[in-house]
């Protein structure tokens, strides 16, 4: 159901639009994002949001709205990119590139935080602080956040706010958690080493095949049997590939997954537990293995400090907050608060299929409600904090 919107806010919607659907039409993927940038820096400039100068970071935008009134200074951050997915929606304004689509509603959160900066420009005198808009180029690849660290985007700033889109959410319904919201996400791989041989005669091989659909099992027991039942951890093995003829026992096989945790002692131990249960099967059979393990992602956790502002800026404007289920998905937003304090809230889209779908979409109506919701949280926080 479409919401109703007065005059002004059925014009912000209007430009919001426009925007968000220049930018599905031409997405770029992760550090690609030029022409994106160039964009979105366009649009601040014209609508008289100040830029910040920081002429080593090439993808990307920084702005800054400092109030009439001194105090501390807060962030609001977007990502700008997309996703190699060839897109199915059929939309009049679909991706013009094939295989490539805004299909995780990153050109949602652009435009919608675009619009928060515009509205926060025409109520400077009620800021109390300076808030920094942070256009984050490569969340999917979730290597933007750790440049932008790098390059000193969070110098001077106190506490940082963001969001992602929740197509299972009604527009106008913001969610709201303290503590962890989305997990960890980490990497592994293994390699099963055997010793190869004729498929007729295995009795002289040791068969990594074998061998590693044993420890593909084993694994699961990490979760069932190997951590507390009361945390929330997944292992997935999703790439298996060895072998190159149907007559053929390969000498290796090698596995690659990932694991997704909300609780820090179960990601220290868990890495351990996959290694130790991983080379006693290979050992059972004769094999060893190479265990490696790369860390990607720390969970998104969010301060709890900020949790009755933000649920309180939703309930002001009219819109609901509920609880915000969490997800095992993972989130770049995550590295800023290793550095500072932070929250990210879902913003309902009454979308009809989820994240990295091709058919993914969204309710356009959502685009006022974010800009709305960020531009008073920054207002709202400030006051608040001083």
């Amino acid at each position: 159901m479409a919401m109703t919107f007065n005059e002004k806010q059925a014009g912000l919607l209007d430009k919001l639009t426009k925007m968000r659907r220049e930018l599905h039409e031409n997405p770029e993927l992760s550090m690609e994002e030029y022409e994106t940038t160039r964009r979105i820096r366009g649009w601040l400039e014209e609508a008289g949001v100040p830029l910040a100068e920081r002429p080593e970071l090439k993808l990307g935008a920084i702005a800054e709205i400092r109030g009439a009134h001194l105090g501390p200074t807060i962030a609001i951050r977007a990502d700008i990119d997309a996703l190699p997915i060839v897109e199915q929606t059929g939309l009049p304004f679909a991706s013009k590139t094939h295989g490539k689509m805004h299909a995780c509603g990153h050109d949602f959160h652009t435009a919608a935080i675009i619009g928060a900066a515009m509205l926060l420009k025409e109520r400077r005198e009620e800021l109390r602080g300076t808030v920094r808009f942070i256009f984050q180029p490569a969340e999917e690849t979730a290597s933007g956040a750790k440049e932008l660290l790098a390059a000193g985007t969070l110098e001077g700033v106190e506490a940082i706010f963001g969001m992602h889109n929740k197509p299972n959410l009604p527009v106008g319904t913001i969610g709201v958690r303290t503590g962890p919201l989305m997990a960890s996400v980490d990497r592994f791989e293994i390699d099963v080493i055997g010793v190869g041989g004729h498929a007729g005669i295995p009795n002289n091989s040791i068969d990594p095949i074998v061998t590693a659909s044993q420890i593909v099992s084993g694994l699961q027991s990490v979760i069932s049997r190997n951590i507390s039942s009361l945390h929330n951890a997944v292992v997935s093995v999703c790439r298996i590939q060895g072998g190159s003829a149907w007559n053929v026992i390969p000498d290796k096989v090698s596995l690659e997954g990932t694991v997704r945790t909300f609780q820090a002692e179960a990601r220290e131990a868990i890495p351990g537990m996959m290694k130790r249960i991983a080379e006693g099967i290979a050992a059972g059979y004769g094999a060893r293995v190479d265990f490696r393990w790369f860390p990607y992602l720390p969970m998104v956790d969010n301060d709890a400090r900020f949790a009755d502002v933000a649920a309180a800026t939703a309930i002001g404007l009219g819109y609901r907050a509920v609880e915000a289920e969490q997800t095992l998905g993972g989130e770049d937003f995550a590295v800023y608060q290793t550095k500072i304090p932070g929250f990210f809230v879902w913003m309902g889209t009454s979308g009809t299929e989820e994240w990295h779908h091709p058919s993914f979409t969204l309710q356009e109506d959502a685009l006022v409600v974010g800009a709305q919701y960020f531009a008073d949280l920054a207002v709202n926080v400030l006051e608040r904090w001083t």
